[in-house]
């Protein structure tokens, strides 16, 4: 059992130092964050700025250079709690149908008479027809625009549910629709923060569903609550609208399928428009910052496939009228169709700075949120207390491990020397993983690597206990060393392997301060069974060897 081969030898010793080489960095974690970022940055604009190259300088290129993302608990940051308004989606969907429910109608005049939308609450479309005793044809035949709902709890059931009151057709969402289309939005929400979170390099954010219409945003390393809410809470809502009229009257009345909407750059001036848009910021494939002919910063953006063919045509059945750009519900501006624009590009400028035009590209390009969203709670977590939490985590760590290491050594003398180093490069291990996988530590984390510490010289203390059995049974040192090691190993998998099925279960579904602990413990299982079956062996090997005690105390 003491004989290893030398390439087993070489691979343990690789093993270590590689984790070794992978945790030195976070010893450095300001000067190599600072270069991280100036890379990724200079990356971004295709160009590194003087400070970039100096962040980038400051730590060297052919070291590994990745870090352990600190949580919120950790490295500060921002906490909000937002509730998505849900219902809007409905009245969006009926705005949606309308059209093509009067196209339906409209084919069968002769049968249902004149057709009209009159007002109806939000999330329902009414519709009085001309024919109220065709109205049975009226419904048959809005029928023909339901589809089936696309979830497994909505089977055999339509999307719609129409009903007839006197000369009046009701549309609403059927109930099994609702619930889809509650579902849909939250996993729209959820991946559109996601993704304006991602564009401005933010690490580890936490986004989660809570309860029905609830999303819990945590964000480490942002400045501020507010920030986060400016970045997350902009809907960015990019719609094309047909211009129907102009004016100065705020109360004016635009009719119904109409909206009135106030002009960005022009004070006092309202646009009467179309509420169908003829193409969104759904459309969009892409937007970036640039300039405008003026020489002002503007944003161009890109239509799909789709959207660039239903932009040409409008655009070509239009030329010499008005079109209205709507951004969150104001006109920023209003041109004069001159010509067709079948490539799907345009360009959009106005009162906006450099900073300004990057955000809306950034939101554009992440797409506008399904729902307005309201926040129930936010929180700041300054640096400083992420700061007492590092220092407090790190003194639990070292007064632990100095705990452990003191009683091993105490009870076991030289081979609990070995043990110590094993807990310590098993520690070392854990975070040179963490950082190669790009694991967040939170500080329950933290309390997971001084829980793996106090536990990982259990294996030692099994393999020294049977050392000491067999030498009280009067064996040689040397088949007492290779005996403890052999009949320990069952033992030692065994004990590890419940342990490890309970972190994995906690990492699977648990979520936040349980997930953080559950990482580290499950990393902390591995290298603490390498540690103590592989290197503890390799020491324990080269130290009989060089020495060939006749006896040993133990």
């Amino acid at each position: 059992m003491l004989d290893i081969a030398p390439w087993k030898r070489i691979l343990i010793l690789l093993v270590t130092l590689i984790g070794i080489g992978l945790a030195v960095p976070n010893l450095f974690y300001g000067r190599v964050e600072a270069h991280n970022d100036a890379i990724s940055a200079a990356e971004k604009a295709g160009f590194a700025t003087p400070e970039q190259k100096a962040a980038e300088a400051g730590w060297p290129g052919f070291l590994p250079s990745t870090l352990i993302n600190l949580g919120l608990d950790l490295r500060g940051g921002a906490h909000l709690l937002g509730e998505v308004h849900v219902q809007e989606v409905y009245k969006s969907r009926m705005n949606s149908l309308w059209p093509e429910l009067r196209r339906v109608l409209s084919e069968a005049r002769d049968q249902v008479g004149a057709v009209r939308r009159v007002p109806s609450p939000e999330g329902t479309l009414a519709v009085e027809i001309g024919n109220p005793d065709q109205m049975a044809r009226a419904v048959e035949l809005a029928r023909t625009l339901a589809v089936p709902v696309a979830s497994i709890s909505g089977a055999g059931q339509t999307d719609l549910a129409i009903t007839a009151e006197g000369n009046r057709l009701i549309v609403t969402l059927s109930e099994a629709e609702r619930v889809a289309t509650d579902d849909r939005t939250m996993q729209q929400s959820l991946e559109i923060i996601r993704r304006r979170v991602d564009e401005v390099g933010t690490r580890e954010p936490t986004i989660v569903r809570q309860g029905k219409d609830r999303i819990l945003i945590q964000v480490p390393g942002i400045g501020s609550a507010a920030e986060l809410k400016s970045l997350i809470g902009t809907t960015a809502k990019l719609t094309f609208h047909p211009v129907v009229g102009r004016g100065t009257d705020p109360n004016a009345r635009p009719g119904i399928g109409n909206i009135l909407v106030p002009s960005l750059d022009e004070k006092g001036v309202f646009y009467t428009l179309e509420e169908t848009a003829v193409v969104t910021g759904e459309d969009l494939t892409d937007a970036r910052p640039s300039f405008d002919q003026n020489g002002q910063p503007a944003v161009e953006f890109r239509f799909g496939p789709s959207g660039a063919k239903r932009f040409g045509a409008f655009t070509a059945a239009n030329v010499g009228q008005p079109f209205a750009i709507v951004l969150d519900n104001q006109v920023i501006s209003a041109p004069v169709i001159r010509e067709a624009i079948p490539t799907g590009s345009g360009q959009i400028s106005g009162s906006m700075n450099i900073d300004q035009s990057t955000q809306l590209a950034v939101l554009l390009r992440a797409g506008a949120l399904p729902a307005q969203m309201t926040f129930l709670e936010e929180r700041t977590i300054g640096p400083e207390l992420g700061q007492d939490s590092i220092d407090a985590g790190r003194l639990a760590a070292i007064i632990g491990t100095v705990g452990v290491i003191a009683y091993i050594v105490a009870s076991y003398g030289l081979f609990g020397v070995f043990a110590s180093i094993a807990v310590s490069v098993n520690v070392i291990l854990i975070l040179g993983i963490m950082s190669l996988m790009g694991a967040t530590l939170t500080l329950p984390g933290i309390a997971g690597i001084v829980l793996t510490v106090g536990t990982a010289v259990d294996a030692n203390v099994i393999i020294y206990e049977r050392i000491r059995e067999e030498l009280r049974k009067g064996r040689r040192v040397g088949p007492s060393i290779s005996t403890g090691f052999q009949e320990a190993m069952s033992a030692i998998i065994d004990a590890n392997i419940t342990t490890f099925i309970a972190a994995l279960v906690m990492f699977f579904l648990g979520s936040g301060p349980v997930k953080g602990f559950a990482v580290t413990l499950t990393i902390g299982l591995v290298t603490s069974v390498f540690t103590a079956i592989f290197l503890t062996r390799l020491m324990i090997a080269v130290w009989y060897e060089r020495t060939r005690p006749k006896q040993l105390i133990l």
